[in-house]
């Protein structure tokens, strides 16, 4: 391996210049992962800083010809894997690629490269009163590429969608190198084929995107916010259910569980916990937004649902322990946090499922959930006992697998917005018909028919 490092390192670093590529152990073993619970299969031989999509070119036409994977990394914020290096592949960081293109505020439109951070963009876009709406908890390090590779979603997703829609065009390098531009810079567009769509949530898999023209929304004239305290989660399910037949389209709907409640206590010194069983957010936006806040008070307190009062700074501070309610730990084969998607008016259903998982398996399990859009984020953890730790493990696992088992007999997904990388591979199969994954390794072959980008991930 030692020998292969050198060699491609050494043939990268003729091609791109001095400073670009590292072979430092370190280096390579930060960059070799991302945040998935699981370690990689293999470290990088070496890790290249690309800074043009030039760069980017010269990269993967260099390592087609070496029979050397490619493996494309923004911040490495992935929660699943898909950054993960492989056997006798390279990292391809790009991180330096963060510059804002065009910020064309009349067309609400923008170009960035794809190492430019979720937060840098809103920042720039709302100087002229607009705002890039898709909004992972990872916000504020995350970068746009990586939101395009997973398709994120984020708080907002509620009303303003996931990174999908909010994707014009794309510049992407393909697996023989050469650079393509798909979609087009107008809101609306149906010539040919949705290669766009294609491509966002595709995980680096077929193509790495080196550019992309995104739509920008305006920043709401007004905001209001509400934080409703449940006695249990039935209540404050009902009162989702609620709001939807209300006709109000929220910005932002999440639900907290008892057990994230009481984890952003202890990380944040409050004390919600003593309060209510499930926290449920809602922000109305825009000119109406009082008017529809009116409207979801009346119904979430018909539903049994104790209401900050109007205007409350409290409940803004809530939205934002709800960002950063991944809670304490980090996540490995003894924690891991999941993705899961079902019908929202299957959401109590489901997570009165994973409660029964949880008593059943021996293990821990704590939720927050997008509770507009019926995606939930669990933790599920064990503790060793008498067994050990490769019996946790084993609990864990079972837990893990019955979860999802369940998600999909209720017409649910895999994953929402974290996307499938190595992690959720195995259970794939169980969504998706062997036909249905044929057609996926066939259209993974025509845009890169030797296997060079990210092989393992997604499919």
């Amino acid at each position: 391996m030692r020998t292969a490092s050198s060699t491609i390192a050494g043939e990268l670093e003729r091609l791109l210049g001095p400073g670009k590529v590292s072979t430092n152990p370190g280096v390579v073993a930060e960059y070799s992962c991302d945040q998935a619970p699981h370690p990689p299969a293999a470290h990088a031989l070496a890790v290249v800083f690309a800074e043009s999509a030039s760069d980017v070119q010269a990269v993967v036409r260099a390592c087609a010809a070496a029979g050397i994977r490619v493996v494309p990394r923004g911040a490495g914020s992935g929660l699943s894997g898909g950054a993960h290096a492989v056997q006798d592949s390279i990292i391809l960081s790009l991180e330096r690629m963060n510059r804002i293109v065009e910020l064309r505020a009349g067309d609400e439109v923008a170009v960035v490269e794809p190492g430019v951070v979720n937060a840098d963009l809103n920042a720039a876009a709302a100087e002229h009163g607009l705002m890039y709406a898709p909004d992972p908890a990872s916000f504020t390090f995350a970068t746009i590429g990586g939101n395009i590779a997973t398709n994120a979603g984020g708080l907002r997703c509620a009303k303003y969608g996931v990174t999908r829609d909010s994707v014009l065009a794309l510049d992407v390098v393909l697996g023989d190198g050469e650079l393509v531009r798909l979609g087009h810079s107008t809101f609306k567009g149906v010539a040919g084929y949705d290669l766009v769509g294609l491509l966002v949530g595709s995980e680096g898999t077929l193509g790495i995107v080196v550019g992309a023209t995104v739509r920008l929304r305006h920043l709401p004239v007004k905001v209001c916010t509400i934080a409703a305290f449940f006695p249990d989660l039935a209540s404050a399910a009902a009162g989702v259910l609620a709001v939807g037949r209300a006709r109000v389209q929220p910005a932002i709907m999440e639900l907290m569980d008892h057990g994230s409640i009481a984890d952003a206590d202890a990380l944040n010194g409050t004390d919600l916990a003593s309060r209510c069983s499930v926290l449920l957010l809602i922000q109305t936006d825009g000119f109406g937004a009082e008017a529809e806040a009116a409207v979801v008070r009346e119904v979430l307190a018909a539903s049994g649902g104790t209401l900050s009062a109007p205007g409350d700074p409290a409940a803004e501070l809530f939205v934002q322990l709800r960002r950063n309610s991944r809670g304490s730990g980090t996540e490995n084969e003894l924690r891991v946090g999941e993705d899961v998607a079902v019908p929202r008016s299957r959401l109590v259903d489901y997570a009165s499922e994973l409660e029964r998982i949880g008593r059943e398996y021996g293990v821990f399990m704590k939720m927050v959930a997008h509770a507009g859009d019926g995606n939930l984020h669990p933790m599920f953890w064990a503790e060793p006992d008498d067994g050990g730790r490769d019996e946790a493990v084993a609990r864990l696992r079972a837990a893990l697998d019955e979860s999802v088992r369940v998600a999909l007999s209720m017409g649910g997904t895999i994953t929402g917005e974290h996307g499938v990388g190595t992690f959720k591979v195995p259970w794939l199969g169980w969504e998706h018909s062997e036909r249905v994954r044929d057609l996926a390794r066939g259209i993974k072959d025509v845009f890169d028919p030797d296997g060079v980008l990210n092989p393992g991930k997604a499919i």
